[in-house]
Order: structure tokens, then sequence, then C-alpha cells
């Protein structure tokens, strides 16, 4: 259990410690709001504010999901600015205590978008917006046991990505890319993140099917570039010219490779990537990246933030809804050269307009686990 995970259950146990003692002296939950979690949604919250929790602008993924909720505010005739950013920077402990803060800045009269940057820390979370009676709708993260129909309207729905498929078509394109044979190695997300372990298990899948693929080594790196440049280069210490192809999590990482290789002078390494972000499909276009994943992030911050604000102003109410529209996969798109010409045409060039009351429209069906 990390320090985090039991930090927050002994404070939790201290809270309802503090409510029994509170209640035998005659105060009640009063002298304790929400001790006990209330949980029971709002009837319908009048102008509900929207937040979207994430961990930074600084990468063009997040920059674009965040950019798709102030698409969101603005389809309510809102400025842009009303969205307010929680930005985490890749701590669980900022991501729970900065909700926490908007949960009691709006007295809980709120949606919130959030990905809960590991996957425990999602329970907390939504624990701490249903006692106060707001609404969230997460993505990415989450553990597998917790359901947003476990918890209550409150905690309208999760997105993520089926991304073991999309990884384990990358993985393939590298290795026909290596002729079939040689080493690779797979520089990965923060491990604990469910599309890190999804994203090598796609490649572990495609290694069944080339026995003469070897794979060298997997380690994080975080998503981030800086790490991404510190591993490749241990990587090349490491196992030097037996290196033949390069798996990457995410676009951000292959940044940092195809620097690491520049830097020993190898231009020609088969890489493949994650994520389909602008720098990333021109590095397709021009031949340095094999393929790129697009998640459409730009819809899917719009989407979530939505699916939160309109559960909370009572136009839906998520238990009268199935399954599979509680949780549920987002698009994804593969890109390669042949393709990456027309996709920038259609997603990047000129961002789609988006219906954002069609909550599920473009959604992949119900996540499924194994």
């Amino acid at each position: 259990m990390s320090t985090f995970i039991k930090d927050y259950i002994e404070r939790e146990t201290i809270n309802r410690r503090n409510f029994l003692l509170a209640t035998a002296a005659g105060m009640g939950a009063m002298a304790v709001p929400f001790a006990f979690g209330g949980g029971a949604a709002r009837a319908a919250i009048n102008d509900p504010a929207i937040a979207w929790s994430y961990r930074d602008r600084a990468s063009a993924y997040w920059n674009s999901i965040v950019s798709g909720g102030e698409a969101f505010v603005e389809s309510l005739g809102k400025p842009k600015e009303s969205l307010v950013s929680l930005i985490n920077e890749g701590s669980s402990e900022k991501s729970l205590a900065d909700i926490k803060a908007f949960l009691a800045k709006t007295n809980g009269k709120c949606a919130i978008a959030c990905d809960a940057n590991d996957s425990p820390n999602a329970r907390p979370v939504v624990e701490a917006v249903r006692d106060a009676g707001a609404y969230i709708s997460t993505i990415w993260n989450k553990t597998d046991d917790l359901h947003p129909w476990d918890i209550g309207d409150n905690y309208v729905s999760h997105m993520t990505w089926s991304d073991e498929k999309p990884a384990e078509q990358t993985a393939r394109i590298l290795f026909e890319a290596m002729g079939g044979k040689g080493g690779v190695v797979h520089l990965g997300g923060i491990a604990a993140n469910n599309p890190a372990i999804e994203r090598l298990n796609g490649l572990k899948n495609a290694l069944k099917d080339f026995p003469n693929i070897e794979l060298l080594d997997a380690q994080p790196a975080d998503w981030d570039t800086t790490k991404g440049t510190e591993l490749m280069a241990s990587f090349l210490t490491r196992f030097g010219d037996k290196i033949k192809g390069v798996h990457c999590a995410n676009d951000n990482i292959a940044y940092g490779v195809i620097e690491a290789l520049r830097a020993e002078g190898i231009e020609d390494m088969p890489i493949v990537a994650y994520d389909g972000n602008p720098e990333a499909v021109k590095l397709v276009m021009d031949g340095k990246l094999l393929a790129t994943v697009f998640t459409n992030p730009h819809w899917g911050g719009g989407i979530t933030a939505a699916l939160a604000y309109y559960a909370a102003t009572g136009a839906f109410k998520p238990s009268e809804e199935p399954k599979e529209h509680r949780e549920f996969y987002g698009p994804t798109v593969l890109v390669t050269n042949k393709d990456a010409a027309d996709f920038k045409a259609k997603y990047l060039d000129s961002v789609p307009a988006y219906n954002w009351k069609d909550f599920w429209g473009p959604s992949n069906g119900q996540i499924k686990y194994k």
C-alpha cells in the first residue's frame, strides 16, 4: 500500500472517529459536515461551476484535453476562462487536495472532469465529490473495482481508451520494419497508470507472433520527454547495436528517444509512439516515426466535462443510463505515413465542431475487465 493511500485511510478514520465523538456530544453531523459522506445527489444544481483536474498544460495532449473543456464551456455561452484548471503536476496528493478545496469553495455546487493521476487516487477523489454532493466524470485512471454505479449518481462516468489493441498494432508495424528480428526496448508511462500497463501488454501480445524479436528491457519513462532521453541513453549504453527498434508509450517519450538517438548519430531507428500529437504526426509524415495513435483528446476533454455538467444540472440521471454509458472506451485512430496527411487535415488543421450533448456517439463500447 502506498504511503499516500495509507495516509488517506488514516485521515478518513480520524474523521469518522471525530464524527462519532461529536454525535455523542449532541453536536451531530452539523459539527462535522460531510463526515459520513451524504452521498445523496442534488436534484439539480443551477449553473454549476466547472473544473478540469489534470496533470499539466505543457504537453500537447493535455493542452488538447483542456481546450476541449474550454470549447464545451463556450458552448454554454460562458468565456473559456470560466473553466477552472486544477493542475496536479503529476501529484496524486495535490490532485485530491485541489479538488477538496474546489468543493469547499463552491459548496459542492460544481461539476468536475478529472484524471486522478494514478489509479488508487480515483477512489478518494470520487468519494470526496460524492460526499460534497457535486458531480464528477473521470478518464484514464481508476482501479478495476471502482465503478460509477457503485458510488451513485454523483460519479457520473469513467472513460478510458482500449490501449492494448492499438499498442499491439503499432508493435506489429515496428516489428515488420525491423525485418522480424532483433532487439526492441519499451519506454513506458507511470508504472501504476492503466494506459502504461495496457500499452506494454499490447507490445507483449505482438511479440508472441515474432519469435525472433527479443524484448531487451521495458522501463517507465513517466510520460516525460527528458526521462525518455535519459532512459534511451542508458539503453544505448547497455545494449548498443542490439537495439533495432523502440516502442514508446506516448509521443512525449518518443521525442526524448529521438533526441538520445540523434546524440549518438542514429537517424534511422524504427520508432512507434502513441497520442497523435501534432508534432508526432509531423514526424510520421517526415518518416521519423512509423506510427502513433490518436485518442481525440479534444473531444475527450469536452465530453467528460459535459457529462459531469449535465448530470449536475439534472439534464439526465446517470443511474437511469445503461452501464455502457457509465464506463466506456473513447475512440482511437491509428496514424501511419500512408494516412497522416489526411488525418492532419481532418483533426489538426481544423478542430471539428462537436455536439457536446451527444455524450456517447463517438465512444467505443463498454469497458471490459480481464
